[in-house]
């Protein structure tokens, strides 16, 4: 078997230059790479094998595992024309607001707000969501069963995050337990009719909860135990319940500076998205699809490094390149 000429390194650079076209035949007119032709970035999607340890051992240097949080929340890659994509399925997607053929990713993140007001956005861990398990399918597993497994590998690996940040997808009672049996705090906030309860054995959901003029109250969450509740209104009047397990926080600035922390994770799948390329695999293969979400990760985080470093924006050094072309073709037209 002879080994691809394309690389990883080469592949995840095509994915940061490029804008529209991430095929392997648009790479093939491109790369610096003697006599590589196209077949070689199939060869290379198809044959690579790697996993979300290989990420962290990307990223490692770049968290500091004693500060800042862990952000958990999914996205869908959709894949509206490809109809025999083996990762693909019909899923729900919150912004369509229905079923969209595509590609379910959970994904961890680690966040950290810096003394310059710049937040650290680093992808730690990630898992690819197939289809919920059922009698057919006893080994798949389930968002929240994905979630709990990046926790305990986010254990391994000596993270202590100052809090735990999930959306109510994921904050069930049977995942609140499990991040407390990790020593760590939550945050997350609350469907509508979570039940919680002031006076011992009367409960109300939580949006009928009265607060009485403060905005934070300790309630006894069904099944769970004492929390504190935040309610936060945003602009539009659209109203918003936090529960976390720190029952010592309960000034009203800090849980709503907290909770703004799980907004880096909406940054993050926005960027992926739009300057890396992590939608655009033309590829039909499992395999190939994994190795094209795995190299998207890479090229994210490049940007992110220089993002950090140089206070350039992931979008400003996407336009930068093409600026670049741009200006050359000016000039000589």
């Amino acid at each position: 078997m002879n080994p691809a000429k394309c690389s990883l390194d080469l592949y995840a650079n095509f994915l940061i230059a490029n804008h529209n076209r991430y095929s392997g035949l648009e790479l093939e007119r491109v790369t610096p790479v003697a006599s590589m032709a196209h077949d070689s970035v199939t060869r290379f999607l198809a044959r690579s094998n790697y996993t979300s340890a290989d990420l962290w051992a990307v990223v490692e240097p770049m968290v500091k595992r004693e500060e800042g949080y862990l952000v958990c929340d999914d996205t869908l890659l959709s894949k509206p024309y490809s109809r025999h994509n083996e990762l693909a399925r019909m899923q729900y997607s919150g912004v369509k607001h229905g079923l969209v053929n595509g590609i379910n990713l959970v994904n961890l993140l680690w966040t950290n707000p810096r003394a310059d007001e710049v937040s650290e956005i680093v992808p730690v861990d990630y898992r690819i969501y197939d289809m919920e398990k059922d009698d057919k399918n006893p080994d798949k597993k389930t968002k929240n069963e994905h979630f709990r497994d990046m926790l305990d590998a986010a254990k391994d690996r000596k993270f202590k995050p100052e809090y735990v940040l999930m959306d109510s997808w994921y904050g069930s009672v049977e995942n609140m337990k499990y991040i407390v049996k990790k020593g760590w705090k939550f945050m997350t906030n609350l469907k509508s009719n979570r039940q919680v309860s002031v006076e011992k054995g009367i409960y109300v959901a939580v949006s009928d909860l009265d607060f009485g003029g403060v905005a934070v109250r300790k309630v006894w969450l069904k099944e769970f135990g004492e929390v504190l509740v935040f309610r936060l209104v945003d602009k539009n009047g659209d109203t918003m319940h936090i529960a976390t397990n720190d029952l010592t926080m309960t000034d009203e600035d800090a849980f709503r500076h907290h909770w703004l922390q799980r907004w880096r994770v909406e940054e993050f799948h926005r960027g992926i998205k739009q300057t890396a390329g992590i939608e655009k695999c033309y590829a039909t293969r499992a395999a190939s699809q994994k190795t094209h979400i795995f190299a998207a990760f890479i090229a994210f985080v490049r940007l992110e490094i220089r993002r950090l470093k140089d206070c350039i924006s992931w979008y400003e050094q996407k336009a930068n390149i093409t600026r670049y072309a741009t200006a050359n073709f000016l000039a000589t037209a």
